[in-house]
């Protein structure tokens, strides 16, 4: 029992140490799926997500250019815990900081996309890729900027992060799989890029009327 407790205590402290957007649900692998669909039946108090809303494309913000974060004081873990709760509410695994308004080098993520799983919530702040894979491949993504658009879109299969924890510390760590993909999703946010810039042509037209109807619906101020 004694050896159990040490090991759990040991996942713990080593997710806190990566202290480390933005998929949807139906993005996720289909092998996931039966895992994925449960968290949509979860609630989250409004009131926990007061104060932002997620950007839709075309927004402007999505497309400015994010400052590194300086201060690692009580209002940055205010506002990583109102992402995670606004990403729960919206049934997503990851959410960029710049999605909720904010432009600043921030992410958060749950792979499982499951409050009741918080010791996967991870987030990194200023993260920098500094390897990838050559190998790619290929699989189809949505982001919470885009209701209801999807398309394939080719990622590096792994990838090496550094990154500042909460506390301001720095830290390393190799992405792999699905996780490669959700970070690489979510660090194009801070970069400005969205999930449709990586669209094939024919893919991109797929969509299209897609993207339209959000370009309409925005209005003239959009930044495409």
């Amino acid at each position: 029992k004694n050896q159990d407790m040490k090991m759990s205590m040991m996942l713990i402290i080593q997710c806190r140490m990566c202290s480390v957007s933005a998929f949807n649900m139906a993005t996720r692998y289909s092998r996931r799926a039966s895992t994925l669909l449960s968290s949509s039946e979860l609630e989250v108090d409004p009131g926990m997500v007061s104060g932002l809303e997620i950007l839709k494309y075309p927004d402007p913000r999505l497309r400015t250019v994010n400052k590194e974060v300086e201060q690692f004081d009580a209002h940055l873990k205010d506002l990583t815990r109102r992402m995670f709760n606004l990403m729960y509410e919206a049934n997503g695994v990851g959410l960029a900081a710049p999605q909720v308004g904010v432009n600043e080098q921030i992410l958060v993520y749950n792979e499982f996309g499951d409050p009741k799983k918080w010791v996967s919530e991870c987030v990194l702040v200023n993260p920098v890729i500094v390897d990838r894979s050559e190998a790619h491949d290929i699989e189809t993504e949505g982001c919470l900027s885009f209701p209801d658009i999807h398309g394939p879109v080719e990622r590096s299969k792994w990838i090496k992060v550094e990154a500042l924890n909460l506390k301001g510390r720095k830290f390393k760590k190799k992405f792999t799989g699905y996780e490669a993909r959700i970070f690489q999703h979510e660090y194009d946010h801070l970069k400005g890029v969205v999930f449709i810039d990586h669209l094939e042509d024919a893919d991109r037209r797929d969509v299209q009327g897609e993207i339209d109807q959000l370009v309409h619906s925005f209005g003239p101020t959009g930044s495409l």
